[in-house]
C-alpha cells in the first residue's frame, strides 16, 4: 500500500531528480564546449578537456544517487574534492590574459557538485565546500592577474554565483516537503468531500427505496383497513402495521424535526462540527419529550466537548427514546485528540434525571462512542 503522501513525494522527487540530472550534464558540457572553442587560451588544452570529461563522468555517477535518500558521506566528500580539483586544474592551465567573463564557466561547471551536497546535508557542509572552491579559485586568479579591481570584481561575481545557486538548491528540499504536504492535504480534502457527497446520496437513495417499499406494501394494508376488508385487531395485521411504522420512522430518522427540541438544542454543536469538517449524521428513533433546561445544557455541553476534540471525520449521532428513557449515542472512527471529561457536565442535572455520560475509545482500536442517558420524570433503568 502506498499512501497519497508517498505518491506525491515520489512524483515531486522524480521531477527534482530530472532537474539535477539536466543541470549536472548541461553545465560541464557548456564548459567543455568553451574549452574546445578557445583552445589557445589554455597552456595544456588536453588537461582542460580531460577535467571536464571527468566532471561529466562524475555527473553520471553522482546525480542518480542524490535522491531520495541523499548522498552518502563519502560521496559528498568526493563531490567537494572533485569540485576543488577541477577548479584548481582549470585555473592552473588557463593563460593569464583570457577574455573577461570566461572564468565564470569554471565555477558554473563545478557549482552543481556543491548543489548536490546542499540537497543532502546542512548548510555548514556545503558552505565549507563553497569556501574551499572560492579560496582555490581566488588564489589562482590573483596569482595570474594580481590583486586589481578587475580581479576583485570577477571574484565578486564568483561569490555571487556560488551563494545564489547553492541557496536555491538548499531551499528545494524543504520546499518539496511543504509542497508534498499541501498537495496531499488538498487531495485528502477533495477525496473526503467526494466521499461525503456519495454517502449523502446513498442515504437519500436508501430512504427513497424504503419509502417506495412502504408505498407498495403499507398503502394497500391501510386501504384494506379503511374499507373493512382487513381486520385491524388481528395479530398479523398489528405486527405488519408496527413493522411499517418502525420502517417509516427509520427512513425519516435523520430529519431534525423528528428529534423535536433535543435535536434543535444540539444545533449549535452540529453547526460547529460542520464548520470543522465533521459530517454528522443524525438519526432519531422514538419521540423524545421536552428537555429540562439543566438536561438540555448538559447534553449540548457534552456533545460539543467531544465534537470539538474530534478530527474531521464522519460521525453518527443516534437518539433512542423509549417511554420515559432517552439514550444518545455518538459513534466515531478516529479517537479524540484529547479525551474530554464528560462526567463534569452533569453536575447541575437534578438527581431525579439519573444522568449518565461516558466516552469509550479503546487504545488498540480507533473506534469510539459517546454514551449519554437520562430519564424524563425521574425514573431510570440503571444498566450503565
Amino acid at each position: 500500500m502506498v499512501s497519497h503522501h508517498d505518491a506525491v513525494r515520489d512524483t515531486a522527487e522524480f521531477g527534482l531528480l530530472r532537474l539535477v540530472r539536466v543541470v549536472a550534464l548541461i553545465l560541464p558540457s557548456a564548459a567543455l564546449i568553451q574549452v574546445l572553442a578557445s583552445l589557445h587560451d589554455y597552456r595544456q588544452p588536453a588537461v582542460a578537456v580531460a577535467v571536464w570529461l571527468a566532471v561529466l563522468a562524475t555527473a553520471v555517477w553522482l546525480a542518480p544517487r542524490t535522491l531520495p535518500d541523499g548522498l552518502a558521506g563519502s560521496e559528498a566528500a568526493a563531490a567537494v574534492l572533485i569540485a576543488v580539483a577541477a577548479v584548481a586544474a582549470i585555473g592552473w592551465v588557463h593563460r593569464a590574459h583570457y577574455p573577461p567573463g570566461s572564468v565564470d564557466l569554471v565555477i558554473l561547471g563545478t557549482v552543481w557538485l556543491l548543489a548536490l551536497v546542499a540537497l543532502s546535508y546542512p548548510a555548514w557542509v556545503w558552505l565549507s565546500g563553497a569556501l574551499a572552491v572560492f579560496a582555490v579559485h581566488a588564489a589562482l586568479l590573483i596569482r595570474a592577474l594580481g590583486a586589481n579591481p578587475l580581479t576583485l570584481s570577477q571574484l565578486e561575481v564568483v561569490g555571487y554565483i556560488l551563494v545564489n545557486v547553492l541557496i536555491v538548491f538548499a531551499a528545494l528540499r524543504p520546499t518539496l516537503a511543504v509542497h508534498t504536504s499541501m498537495v496531499t492535504r488538498r487531495a485528502s480534502l477533495a477525496s473526503r468531500s467526494r466521499a461525503e457527497r456519495a454517502a449523502a446520496a446513498a442515504v437519500l437513495d436508501d430512504r427513497r427505496s424504503r419509502l417506495a417499499l412502504l408505498e407498495m406494501d403499507a398503502l394497500p394494508l391501510l386501504r384494506g383497513i379503511a374499507d373493512g376488508s382487513v381486520d385491524p385487531t388481528a395479530d398479523e395485521v398489528r405486527e405488519r402495521c408496527a413493522r411499517h411504522a418502525a420502517a417509516l420512522r427509520h427512513s425519516l430518522a435523520d430529519r431534525a424535526r423528528r428529534g423535536g427540541g433535543l435535536v434543535a438544542g444540539l444545533e449549535p454543536a452540529l453547526q460547529a462540527a460542520r464548520s470543522r469538517g465533521l459530517l454528522v449524521h443524525v438519526q432519531v428513533l422514538g419521540e423524545p419529550g421536552a428537555l429540562a433546561p439543566q438536561v438540555g445544557h448538559a447534553v449540548l455541553a457534552t456533545v460539543g466537548a467531544v465534537i470539538s476534540a474530534l478530527p474531521p471525520q464522519q460521525v453518527v449521532l443516534t437518539v433512542l427514546a423509549s417511554r420515559d428513557r432517552v439514550e444518545l449515542y455518538m459513534t466515531f472512527g478516529q479517537r479524540p485528540r484529547i479525551m474530554p471529561d464528560v462526567a463534569r457536565f452533569g453536575r447541575e442535572v437534578p438527581a431525579a434525571a439519573r444522568w449518565h455520560a461516558r466516552v469509550t475509545a479503546e487504545q488498540t482500536d480507533v473506534a469510539g462512542c459517546l454514551e449519554i442517558s437520562w430519564v424524563e420524570g425521574g425514573v431510570v433503568d440503571a444498566r450503565h
